[in-house]
Protein backbone atom coordinates (compact mmCIF):
# COMPACT_ATOMS: atom_id res chain seq x y z
CA UNK A 1 0.00 0.00 0.00
CA UNK A 2 1.11 3.64 -1.20
CA UNK A 3 2.64 5.36 2.08
CA UNK A 4 0.19 8.31 1.55
CA UNK A 5 -2.90 6.12 1.80
CA UNK A 6 -1.13 4.64 5.35
CA UNK A 7 -1.72 8.19 6.41
CA UNK A 8 -5.66 8.86 5.58
CA UNK A 9 -6.29 5.86 7.36
CA UNK A 10 -4.30 7.40 10.36
CA UNK A 11 -5.73 10.48 10.67
CA UNK A 12 -9.23 8.48 9.87
CA UNK A 13 -8.08 6.56 12.40
CA UNK A 14 -7.13 9.68 14.85
CA UNK A 15 -10.34 11.29 13.71
CA UNK A 16 -12.50 8.40 14.99
CA UNK A 17 -10.28 7.75 18.10
CA UNK A 18 -11.51 11.48 19.04
CA UNK A 19 -15.10 11.14 18.58
CA UNK A 20 -15.23 8.32 21.24
CA UNK A 21 -13.16 9.72 23.78
CA UNK A 22 -15.73 13.38 23.53
CA UNK A 23 -18.09 10.64 23.88
CA UNK A 24 -16.77 9.59 27.42
CA UNK A 25 -15.93 12.73 28.82
CA UNK A 26 -18.20 14.36 31.81
CA UNK A 27 -20.71 16.91 30.05
CA UNK A 28 -19.77 20.38 31.29
CA UNK A 29 -20.75 23.37 29.14
CA UNK A 30 -17.04 23.84 28.81
CA UNK A 31 -16.18 20.23 27.55
CA UNK A 32 -19.20 20.44 25.61
CA UNK A 33 -17.81 23.52 23.66
CA UNK A 34 -14.54 21.89 23.60
CA UNK A 35 -15.43 18.88 22.25
CA UNK A 36 -17.30 20.33 19.39
CA UNK A 37 -13.64 21.98 18.63
CA UNK A 38 -11.71 19.12 19.19
CA UNK A 39 -14.22 17.38 16.72
CA UNK A 40 -13.82 19.44 13.96
CA UNK A 41 -10.16 20.30 13.77
CA UNK A 42 -9.16 16.51 14.21
CA UNK A 43 -11.40 15.81 11.18
CA UNK A 44 -9.74 18.26 9.31
CA UNK A 45 -6.64 16.77 9.66
CA UNK A 46 -7.13 13.70 7.47
CA UNK A 47 -9.69 15.80 5.14
CA UNK A 48 -7.22 18.30 4.48
CA UNK A 49 -4.80 15.55 3.84
CA UNK A 50 -6.55 14.35 1.47
CA UNK A 51 -6.89 17.48 -0.40
CA UNK A 52 -3.36 17.90 -0.24
CA UNK A 53 -3.23 14.44 -1.62
CA UNK A 54 -5.41 15.38 -4.62
CA UNK A 55 -3.65 18.39 -5.33
CA UNK A 56 -3.34 19.96 -8.88
CA UNK A 57 0.04 22.04 -7.66
CA UNK A 58 2.39 21.71 -5.64
CA UNK A 59 1.90 25.12 -4.16
CA UNK A 60 -1.91 23.44 -3.30
CA UNK A 61 -0.11 20.49 -1.96
CA UNK A 62 1.74 22.66 0.66
CA UNK A 63 -0.89 24.66 1.81
CA UNK A 64 -3.02 21.86 2.28
CA UNK A 65 0.03 20.22 4.45
CA UNK A 66 0.28 22.96 6.16
CA UNK A 67 -2.99 23.45 6.66
CA UNK A 68 -3.82 19.44 8.32
CA UNK A 69 -0.33 20.26 10.24
CA UNK A 70 -2.18 23.25 11.75
CA UNK A 71 -5.48 21.23 12.65
CA UNK A 72 -3.31 18.23 14.66
CA UNK A 73 -1.76 21.16 16.58
CA UNK A 74 -5.38 22.54 17.12
CA UNK A 75 -6.38 19.32 18.48
CA UNK A 76 -3.66 18.97 20.49
CA UNK A 77 -4.97 22.14 22.34
CA UNK A 78 -8.82 21.67 22.79
CA UNK A 79 -7.31 17.54 24.14
CA UNK A 80 -5.59 19.26 26.50
CA UNK A 81 -8.04 21.77 27.39
CA UNK A 82 -10.68 19.44 28.09
CA UNK A 83 -11.59 18.44 32.03
CA UNK A 84 -11.63 14.33 32.29
CA UNK A 85 -12.33 14.81 36.41
CA UNK A 86 -9.70 13.41 37.62
CA UNK A 87 -10.91 9.70 35.89
CA UNK A 88 -7.84 8.00 35.10
CA UNK A 89 -8.85 5.78 32.18
CA UNK A 90 -9.83 9.19 30.76
CA UNK A 91 -6.58 10.79 30.98
CA UNK A 92 -4.57 7.81 29.56
CA UNK A 93 -6.66 8.29 26.51
CA UNK A 94 -6.09 11.95 26.10
CA UNK A 95 -2.47 11.25 26.77
CA UNK A 96 -2.48 8.74 23.81
CA UNK A 97 -4.44 11.18 21.29
CA UNK A 98 -2.28 13.90 22.45
CA UNK A 99 0.76 12.05 21.97
CA UNK A 100 -1.16 10.95 18.61
CA UNK A 101 -1.52 14.72 17.46
CA UNK A 102 1.93 15.50 18.45
CA UNK A 103 3.45 12.12 15.97
CA UNK A 104 0.79 13.59 12.81
CA UNK A 105 2.19 17.05 13.57
CA UNK A 106 5.86 16.00 13.06
CA UNK A 107 5.02 13.56 9.92
CA UNK A 108 3.49 16.66 8.11
CA UNK A 109 6.14 19.05 9.39
CA UNK A 110 8.65 16.35 7.17
CA UNK A 111 6.43 15.96 4.70
CA UNK A 112 6.81 19.77 3.79
CA UNK A 113 9.84 19.92 4.61
CA UNK A 114 10.68 17.35 1.44
CA UNK A 115 7.85 19.16 -0.72
CA UNK A 116 9.52 22.41 0.03
CA UNK A 117 13.05 21.79 -0.65
CA UNK A 118 11.78 19.23 -3.99
CA UNK A 119 10.27 22.81 -5.03
CA UNK A 120 13.52 24.72 -4.97
CA UNK A 121 15.54 21.77 -7.31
Amino acid sequence: MNKQYDLEDRTLDFAKRVREFVRKIPRTISNIEDGKQVIRSSGSVGANYIEANEALSKKDKCFRVKISRKEAKESKYWLVLINTANNKLLEQERRELVQEAQELQNILSTILINLESKKKE
